[in-house]
């Protein structure tokens, strides 16, 4: 048993270190085309990857095959078929002759300072929930991690479409005045949290359809109303934040600030997974640390910005707060009606900044 498990693990570590040569090669590819606004194509290439892989999923699923390892190399299929795409659509430049590149020693070192801030950045922002997962794997079993593993991949699924709003955004910001940045964060940050506040009561019709369609997996499903917030946060964090952070050049700042957000990360997972033992408060740590950095990075980037969040912010927990309370104690669609009720005096509150809002995008567009 011990030797199937470890030879398990060493397919996972080989299967992942070619899923990075490929992710890597393709993310080069889909940076080049981002850059030359070759929106479209970028689209394709991700919506590729997605759509290959679920088919080749559902396929594996009617047949009757359920070994995770053939699982595991339909993803690496369809991101090599995307990575075959990728590589057609800059054609011009895979296949060029090594001879007509040229190297400039300054712009490399210009690229790699900023890059490499972002780079670990982006790998540091893996590790915050990364070691609460770690700390799940370590403390509970393996069918513990996986119901857990499944709700977060749920929630994940809604910031792909959050993700993809994501992609013009820092292009627009970098053609604006930074003069304009401030009063254009207040717009920015209305549009965007109150929809994704209203987007949490999709929590409900999910839970349904999934409880019916995996009834096996109908207990794990209750862990979504504890994860779901994270769309809030990261939605807030990938959109918004770091767009402007990146658009101000604090690319040492976001470094910072997941840094911070890892070392909390490390002490609530010691916390709640050796010494109190709590599955159901470590699920909710998740939350709390996406919470905790969302927070920490908009109060930083408010006092750049000379503009004041506080109050947005303690709203915005509050309603996270009710959300998870009335999504894990109250079973029944009476729990959809408190959070909606609660969603509306949140509207009223916001009265002001929504009509404030829709104004100055009248504004924009006009302009």
């Amino acid at each position: 048993m011990y030797y199937s498990s470890d030879a398990n693990r060493l397919f996972i570590f080989k299967m992942t270190a070619l899923c990075m040569l490929i992710v890597n090669v393709r993310l080069m590819l889909i940076f080049i085309l981002q850059s030359t606004n070759r929106i479209k194509e970028f689209a394709k290439i991700t919506m590729m990857e997605k759509v290959l892989y679920c088919f080749l999923i559902l396929l594996f699923l009617l047949v009757g095959i359920r070994q995770f390892d053939l699982l595991i190399i339909a993803d690496i299929i369809g991101k090599l078929i995307a990575l075959g795409y990728a590589s057609y659509c800059c054609r011009d430049i895979v296949f060029n002759k090594i001879n007509s590149f040229y190297f400039n020693i300054l712009e490399t070192i210009d690229n790699i300072t900023v890059g490499i801030k972002l780079m670990f950045a982006n790998i540091v922002s893996m590790f915050i929930i990364g070691i609460v997962r770690f700390g799940i794997e370590r403390t509970w079993d393996v069918s513990t991690f996986g119901k857990v593993s499944l709700t977060l991949s749920i929630s994940n699924l809604m910031m792909i479409f959050i993700n993809a709003v994501g992609i013009i955004m820092f292009p627009v910001l970098r053609r604006t005045n930074l003069d304009k940045l401030p009063s254009l964060y207040i717009t920015m940050r209305t549009f965007l949290m109150v929809p994704l506040l209203g987007l949490l009561v999709a929590y409900y019709p999910i839970k349904v359809i999934l409880s019916l369609w995996l009834p096996q997996y109908a207990e794990s499903l209750m862990y979504m109303a504890l994860l779901f917030p994270m769309c809030v946060y990261e939605g807030k964090m990938a959109l918004l934040i770091n767009t402007y952070l990146k658009t101000l050049r604090k690319e040492k700042l976001i470094l910072v600030i997941n840094l911070a957000s890892v070392m909390f990360s490390v002490i609530l997972t010691i916390l709640l997974t050796i010494v109190l033992k709590n599955l159901t408060l470590t699920i909710v740590s998740i939350v709390v640390l996406l919470a905790f950095r969302a927070a920490l990075a908009e109060v930083i980037l408010s006092k750049i910005l000379n503009i004041s969040v506080y109050k947005d912010i303690v709203l915005e927990m509050v309603m996270t707060f009710i959300f998870m309370s009335t999504g894990w104690f109250v079973t029944s669609w009476f729990g959809v009606l408190l959070y909606l009720g609660a969603y509306g005096l949140y509207l009223l509150i916001k009265k002001k900044d929504i009509s404030n809002t829709f104004i100055d995008i009248k504004r924009l567009v006009r302009g």
